[in-house]
């Protein structure tokens, strides 16, 4: 009974915190303007399904992905018995659905211990691509610090736990074996039986201690893990899902235009009467972004989501000819000024008004101007995550609020509008590089 008690105690108090973290993050992401996204139902789950679920886009470099894809099914899979102990220790009971599932259960279970390995397999794999190998896109700037240390430590922890497994299934093997009390038969597992020689020297008492001390650790890292995934890039976990299922389904190459800005140009283009324009502009609306608050939810739901997998900037031609821009680093610092100040908002601080902004305090104009909007960081993104949106609003605000476009783009748009071409020559003389070949 007090081992019941201590159980519901220690899941209470995880569950709480797990509770207060997804409450903030639910109020940062509200932060965000509004934005409407309830068309192509049917569509959207297809999108999540292949992308989230089936892992699609990952399947691009097939290396990374296959480990990923063992890491993944591991992780949905064991929770399975995860379910098993959450229920053993509510009930006080063990292994709840041996009795029920028979020798299916010893199979399922062995199962588990073969996915267990396999995780353990890839994430020693990964640690020596990160810290070994020193895999390029693991070790630009935005990933010095906390940012490696938490992939390092995701991947370690995920290491123990499957260790923690096995080590409590094979303890409570030889318990079986020894007629203990209370511990079902359920038959040799496959991984863990091959282990049992390890604990054969042990007496009674330090086997009970060992596959308690095992059960214990397990869960309750399950637990912290869950809550530590909140604050980690492995959010994306759980993430990934509605961040796929509500991305964008227009083609990757379309702009979103200001319909306020549309409707002006074409009064004075005189393709409307302004009679069709729709409401004019709200007083003192702003055009673009600054900071957070003038982004959509949407965008910050994707800076959640954001896997810090650096494939975005790898892909990305800026940031290849050595700019400043990297698209990973616009997602996390847009995660960064959120959680600044969702933290500030629940001190009851300044929030918003703290004197800073995303646009010069986190991202600079440098990295701005220097992306290409060519979509690759679109296309590279395993979870469909769009950080030229936000570059886009973002110089937006910049050539529109502050007229501080850089003047070599001023001159371009000039030309644009008088000439017809980004160049600085009447349109009249456009084609005659054509005569040059005509001559040949």
């Amino acid at each position: 009974m007090i081992a019941q008690i201590a159980f519901v105690a220690v899941l209470g108090f995880f569950g709480f915190l797990l509770f207060r973290r997804i409450q903030r993050i639910r109020k940062n992401i509200q932060i965000g303007k509004p934005q409407p996204i309830d068309d192509n139902k049917s569509e959207r789950w297809k999108t999540m399904l292949l992308v989230a679920f089936g892992q699609k886009k990952m399947f691009k470099r097939l290396l990374p992905a296959f480990f990923h894809l063992l890491i993944y099914i591991g992780f949905i899979l064991i929770n399975i018995e995860v379910l098993e102990i959450i229920i053993d220790g509510i009930t006080g009971g063990h292994r709840v659905f041996a009795p029920l599932l028979g020798s299916f259960y010893t199979g399922l279970i062995s199962f588990f211990e073969v996915l267990a390995v396999l995780v353990i397999v890839a994430c020693v794999a990964f640690l020596i691509r990160r810290n070994i190998l020193k895999v390029d896109r693991f070790h630009h700037i935005e990933m010095k610090g906390w940012p490696t240390l938490d992939g390092n430590l995701i991947l370690v922890i995920e290491i123990v736990l499957m260790a923690a497994i096995l080590s409590m299934n094979a303890a409570d093997q030889v318990l079986q074996e020894r007629g203990a009390d209370h511990y079902t038969q359920t038959g040799t597992f496959l991984i863990s039986g091959m282990l049992t020689p390890l604990f054969d020297g042990l007496g009674f008492g330090g086997l009970l201690i060992v596959e308690r001390a095992a059960w214990w650790f397990h869960i309750v890292g399950i637990f912290a893990f869950a809550v530590y995934v909140t604050y980690s890039k492995h959010l994306h976990i759980f993430m990934a899902f509605p961040n796929t299922f509500y991305s964008r389904l227009t083609p990757k190459g379309k702009m979103n235009n200001m319909d306020e800005i549309t409707n002006e140009v074409k009064i004075m283009l005189g393709m409307s009467t302004g009679e069709d324009a729709g409401t004019p502009p709200p007083e003192g609306m702003k055009f673009g972004a600054k900071d957070i608050n003038d982004l959509t939810w949407k965008n910050l739901m994707e800076a959640y989501s954001c896997t810090e997998c650096g494939r975005c900037t790898s892909e990305c031609p800026a940031n290849l000819t050595g700019k400043k821009l990297s698209p990973r680093k616009i997602m996390m610092d847009t995660r960064d000024r959120m959680e600044d100040v969702g933290l500030s908002i629940q001190k009851g601080d300044k929030g918003l008004e703290d004197g800073k902004s995303l646009l010069d305090d986190y991202i600079s104009r440098e990295e701005l101007n220097a992306c290409t909007s060519c979509n690759a960081c679109v296309e590279a993104c395993p979870v469909n995550i769009n950080p030229l949106d936000i570059i886009l609003q973002m110089r937006r605000y910049v050539a529109m609020e502050e007229s501080a476009a850089p003047q070599s783009w001023n001159m371009m748009f000039q030309n644009v509008e008088t000439n017809f071409a980004p160049w600085k020559f009447a349109p009249t003389d456009r084609f005659n590089w054509a005569q040059e070949l005509k001559e040949k």
